[in-house]
């Protein structure tokens, strides 16, 4: 039995790790760049991905009408969450809004996060990695390594947001825990990946609302 599979696992989840907290802060590049180098890197590992053998089912681009129906169905309850929030001034209140603040609130929110996030994580980690980890591991060990990989892909991130680093990449772990169970009932990164749009797009529009309300009409900035 070849250990290819297992080391080609490995050297990925290293390289995902390596590539958002040292390669693409190295680059110096605006929020623009960052979501175009991202969905370039994604859209092209996945293309390498299909070149070298791995199937379109493998990588989650297949049930795209299953992927439909789990997403939107997940999706409706971080967008509930956020109407309560936003409809309860108690709630509203106890949302914290950071002094730093952006003006590409349109583009942010169109285009940064659905791509530059959304897309690019999860064809990396729901598409690529799952179908590499998949092949290479036991389930319960290919979820860790996601998991782990997913959490720590966040730690330059919460340091630069000012973030707790440990309570990001835990809460950044277990969130790869829900996108894996809803791509693996569905069999499409589609599921995860309504979920993603909607709960980080959800949450800019939500500050967006708070901000408008108190009338300083602008967003914070996201963590890079």
């Amino acid at each position: 039995m070849t250990r290819a599979p297992a080391v080609v696992a490995a050297v990925s989840s290293v390289a995902l790790v390596a590539w958002n907290n040292a390669v693409l802060p190295a680059l110096r590049l605006s929020s623009r760049g960052r979501a175009t180098a991202g969905t370039v890197l994604a859209v092209g590992v996945t293309g390498a991905g299909l070149a070298s053998g791995l199937r379109r089912d493998e990588l989650g681009l297949k049930n795209f009408r299953a992927g439909l129906a789990w997403g939107s169905a997940a999706a409706a309850i971080p967008i509930a969450g956020y109407v309560v929030a936003l409809a309860t001034p108690s709630l509203r209140r106890r949302v914290s809004v950071p002094d730093e603040v952006r003006h590409d609130f349109a583009e942010w929110a169109a285009a940064h996060i659905p791509f530059g996030t959304v897309v690019t994580e999860e064809l990396l980690f729901r598409g690529v990695l799952t179908a590499l980890t998949d092949r290479a591991l036991t389930p319960a060990s290919a979820t860790a390594v996601r998991a782990s990989t997913f959490g720590l892909w966040h730690v330059h991130p919460a340091h630069v947001a000012g973030d707790s680093v440990p309570g990001t990449v835990a809460f950044t772990a277990i969130a790869s825990l829900v996108f894996d169970w809803l791509r693996a009932r569905s069999g499409s990164v589609l599921a995860p990946a309504l979920l993603h749009l909607a709960v980080n797009v959800g949450g800019a529009l939500l500050l967006r609302r708070i901000q408008v309300t108190a009338g300083t009409g602008e967003v914070p900035l996201p963590p890079v």
